[in-house]
């Protein structure tokens, strides 16, 4: 049986999303824990085969295990191996970045969202430099990526953003990608403080959809932004993360990707599952293998319309693919 991680085997394993480990099997410094987005709060893996990688979630009750098999590790189904690599060392949070949530906490109260429940902690600036550093000292670290809930406001988010990007830009010479509720000005600042990508997140490119999962939040005003954005960092610079599983049809998708395609944007489509701290705000399904296959084809199709390539992304979601089915790295 082929065991590569293929754009098929990955997309049934996303579909899945987690998988269950033996934690006396595997050294602790293999896991990661997310602090922000959807899946915060929970501890996950990185898996490797050949060029491509996939995170999943660590739970008991998954249908898939992961296991040690000589200088291997496979991911099992059953009696049947899905596929055979290697896990990786996150540096912070994924491999290979220092990917960074600067403040753990959020105003805004979006429906698929534990962040707002969880209320976390906020990293101040020496506490940034020292994980950087030591996920520097590994040897391993190609980028820094950095990412915010909304602690206070967007102003205040953005402006602690550009002076901790104005530090590590002196200190580092690395790429540095962030994602932040956008302000008027917070493409030009970032920018100008040393950032070379950026992301604003769109969640849903379904009007009626956003209003119920993101009532405090504006649709236009993120579709704004990232059309500034577009303006400043440029081409292959600029994403957004787009939720499948709130409840859309295919056909909004299509119609979102190309908006925002055709504007030289970047949709990162992104499987969700429901979060415990979530479990009754709104009705979520984690897309199947075939939906997310469906659906990344078309997104690639419509990125080589407009001469987009993901593989010159240097920072974030796109340089890490271990979350999603991505276009030009996976299929």
């Amino acid at each position: 049986m082929d065991t590569e991680l293929s754009s098929t085997v990955k997309a049934d394993l996303l579909s899945i999303g987690s998988v269950q480990i033996d934690p006396s099997l595997f050294p602790a410094q293999l896991t990661s824990l997310a602090t922000a987005g959807p899946g915060a709060g929970g501890s996950s893996i990185f898996f490797r085969s050949g060029d491509r990688r996939v995170r999943l979630t660590i739970n008991e009750l998954s249908p898939l295990r992961a296991v040690p098999e000589d200088e291997n590790v496979v991911i099992v189904r059953g009696d049947d191996v899905i596929a055979r690599g290697m896990l990786e060392r996150p540096l912070c949070h994924c491999p290979e970045q220092a990917y960074i949530t600067l403040s753990e906490k959020c105003i805004y109260d979006c429906q698929f969202c534990p962040v707002p429940k969880m209320q976390g902690g906020i990293k101040d600036s020496k506490k940034v430099h020292r994980m950087v550093a030591e996920a520097y000292a590994t040897g391993e670290l190609k980028a820094i990526s950095l990412t915010s809930g909304v602690a206070v406001s967007p102003e205040k988010e953005v402006k602690r953003m550009v002076d901790i990007v104005k530090q590590l830009t002196r200190e580092y010479d690395l790429p540095i990608g962030v994602s932040v509720y956008p302000t008027a000005s917070s493409s030009a600042e970032l920018y100008s403080a040393g950032a070379c990508e950026i992301k604003y997140n769109v969640e849903t490119m379904d009007p009626e959809l956003f209003r119920r999962v993101c009532p405090d939040l504006s649709l236009y005003t993120v579709l704004d932004a990232l059309d500034t954005a577009v303006n400043v960092f440029g081409r292959n610079r600029v994403s957004s993360n787009f939720i499948i599983g709130l409840g859309e049809s295919d056909e909004t998708v299509r119609k979102g990707i190309k908006r925002l395609t055709d504007r030289c944007i970047i949709p990162i489509l992104r499987p969700i599952s429901p979060h415990p701290l979530r479990k009754d705000a709104i009705n979520i399904h984690r897309p199947d293998a075939a939906r997310l296959l469906k659906l990344g084809g078309m997104l690639k199709e419509m990125l080589d319309c407009q001469s987009l390539c993901v593989e010159k992304s240097k920072t974030m979601c796109l340089l890490c693919t271990g979350c999603d089915l991505t276009p030009h790295r996976d299929i």
